[in-house]
């Protein structure tokens, strides 16, 4: 059996290493192999492909911009995934589509792609977690100002990367057969205390209050998780240890 990944992150790294532990043959595309998802021939990627995994990614507060890379990338991978005869799982944002977040740009261009991908023709099945581990040294890094990072006051339930990419190849081999899954984390917490957690001495995070609804929802839980999600993984602090002993 064959998969192909498009995306090239680290979302499509764990997810190819996880495919390929079962036994898969795998291949991942992205810009960093030559394969631009907006400009090149999907289809021929993707032919002979049982499986294609879309874990594209575009870091962007504009909605426009994340509505525009998500709906176009989703329709070239699902139009072609239906073209080969191959089905499309989609890793995504748990709660992405809930009104109180449509002003984060990132999020209301998740949601847009979730119901793109449905309009493509193609089998689908839709993969969401909450925040992984490591998003709380991507926003260090995106809101750093020299030794302070700005980190939004954000209540969330985050979720070992691995521990998704071991979900999403489970749906791949057909291990789950569910049209859609939802994980998060064990625990909840908030990302000014994950950032504070982190061992980057010298670096001093500064709480960012976003001011309207949408800091109030972040604020207030609008990205946790609902009673009943699949819990899978460590803890944060449990992740963290786990690393610095490597």
């Amino acid at each position: 059996m064959r998969a192909v990944v498009v995306g090239g992150g680290a979302s499509g790294r764990a997810i190819g290493a996880a495919i390929a532990a079962r036994g898969w043959a795998v291949q991942v595309s992205s810009r960093r192999t030559g394969f631009d998802v907006l400009r090149d021939d999907v289809a021929a990627v993707l032919r002979g492909a049982d499986v294609v995994v879309e874990a594209t990614g575009r870091f962007t507060t504009s909605r426009r911009r994340a509505t525009d890379f998500f709906v176009r990338s989703t329709t070239a991978i699902g139009s072609a995934a239906a073209a080969v005869g191959a089905r499309h799982v989609l890793l995504s944002v748990l709660g992405c589509e809930r009104p109180e977040v449509q002003g984060y740009g990132y999020f209301a261009g998740k949601a847009a792609q979730e119901r793109a991908a449905a309009t493509t023709g193609a089998e689908l099945s839709v993969v969401r977690s909450t925040q992984w581990h490591e998003f709380a040294e991507q926003n260090a890094e995106r809101f750093g100002v020299g030794r302070v990072a700005l980190v939004p006051a954000m209540t969330i339930a985050p979720v070992a990367l691995t521990a998704v990419a071991a979900v999403v190849a489970e749906v791949v081999s057909g291990e789950r057969r569910e049209r859609r899954v939802e994980v998060a984390g064990p625990r909840r917490t908030t990302l000014l205390a994950m950032t504070e957690s982190l061992p980057a001495p010298g670096i001093r995070a500064l709480p960012l209050r976003i001011p309207g609804r949408l800091g109030r929802a972040f604020r207030d839980g609008a990205l946790l998780p609902d009673v009943g999600t699949e819990v899978v993984g460590p803890s944060f602090d449990e992740w963290l240890t786990a690393r610095s002993r490597r």
